[in-house]
């Protein structure tokens, strides 16, 4: 192992992206010498197969907390190049308080930054999200959007704000003094809808769909166009400008800014997104909405006033909301040009690729989840 090389540190490094990007740094980062794990959650086999990933070349230290944890924090900042923050909360129903979202997406970032700072680390890229943006409460559609679209509108889900709060924090703090003399240099990545193996919407999607006699809800209509992206193409992202930071030319141009992540992955609603990737195992579809739009947003409005009656007494979160719904029928769909011009993003996988490989992974679970639901 090199006595010297760079240090990397992934928040959230257990989650669906944080494993990819570990392993990606490892398989394509010749300067990486330790990658430093933070989570709440680590299990061994998965440090196990980073070992035989790594052959001995890069070391892998493991810190159990989260982002909160201002002693966790130092430790793992310490003699550190560039920090990977895909640490978060996402709750778009309402089961996680307002107060923890805050806590965690907001203030986790804050206390991350200024450890950096403490520190001396000098690159930070921050996992940001198509909802930082929208879509606002009246749905107003975007096509082809990109990193200079105007959208206005009222963030609704508080998700979404606490994320958005994030970002602006990353962003505002590139530029600031190190105690070394040099300057923090941050960048924020906003993709959007992430899917691939190991998905857990797609897991709960495929549960839906198993219940209801292997055919899925139809919750968006069909020219509710989104383009999601594929979890191994966000992580390569994530390597590549983090590339782009140590570039004396490009780490110009990319500090301080924010890009959407996209790829190939065809344009069509979420709805028939599932079909595309669940049909070859069986499952159908029907052709239109379960019930018409408007009747969905009036049952979402009672259910939420429901809620507010109850709210004294007991929790009740409803299943749907009228902004989830206003999301899921809502076009909007962006572009990754700067991001190739800037820092040459490429997508890494194709979409007749990932297409195989998602399907395969949802066909080797699909009898074990029927098993699972039958058992209930």
């Amino acid at each position: 192992m090199p006595a010297v090389g760079e240090i990397y540190l992934v928040t959230g490094g257990h989650g669906f992206l944080g494993q990819e990007v570990i392993k990606l740094l490892i398989e394509e980062n010749r300067d990486l010498s330790e990658v430093r794990i933070l989570d709440k959650v680590i299990q061994q086999n998965f440090i196990e197969s980073l070992q035989a990933l790594a052959g001995g070349r890069i070391k892998l230290t493991v810190f159990k907390g989260d982002v909160r944890n201002k002693e966790i924090l130092q430790k793992a900042c310490q003699g550190l190049t560039c920090v990977i923050h895909t640490a978060s909360v996402i709750d778009i129903w309402g089961y996680i308080s307002n107060e923890e979202l805050e806590s965690i997406n907001v203030e986790g970032t804050r206390l991350l930054l200024d450890a950096c700072i403490q520190q001396n680390v000098k690159y930070f890229i921050y996992t940001s999200s198509v909802e930082v943006v929208g879509p606002n409460a009246r749905g107003d559609p975007i096509c082809n959007g990109d990193e200079d679209t105007v959208y206005l509108g009222k963030l609704r889900f508080q998700y979404s704000r606490t994320k958005y709060a994030a970002e602006q924090l990353v962003l505002s703090t590139n530029g600031c003094l190190l105690p070394n003399g040099e300057q923090i240099i941050t960048c924020a990545l906003r993709p959007m809808f992430i899917y691939g193996e190991n998905c857990r919407f797609m897991k709960s999607h495929l549960d839906e769909a198993i219940i209801n006699g292997d055919v899925l809800q139809r919750n968006s209509k069909k020219q509710a166009l989104v383009n999601p992206v594929y979890v191994g193409n966000v992580a390569w992202a994530h390597v590549l400008v983090a590339r782009a930071m140590k570039d004396k030319d490009k780490k110009k141009i990319v500090c301080g800014k924010f890009y959407y992540i996209t790829d190939d992955t065809p344009h069509m609603s979420y709805s028939d997104f599932n079909h595309e990737l669940m049909g070859p195992l069986g499952f159908t579809i029907p052709d239109k909405l379960n019930m018409p739009l408007l009747f969905m947003y009036v049952t979402a409005f009672i259910l939420e006033i429901v809620q507010f009656l109850l709210k004294p007494f007991i929790r009740y979160i409803p299943k749907t909301n009228r902004h989830f719904i206003t999301m899921l029928n809502t076009k909007f769909t962006f572009t990754s040009h700067k991001a190739r011009n800037d820092f040459d993003y490429i997508p890494r996988y194709s979409w007749e690729v990932v297409k195989k490989q998602t399907t395969a992974w949802l066909a080797s679970i699909v009898q074990e989840r029927r098993d699972i639901l039958n058992k209930k």
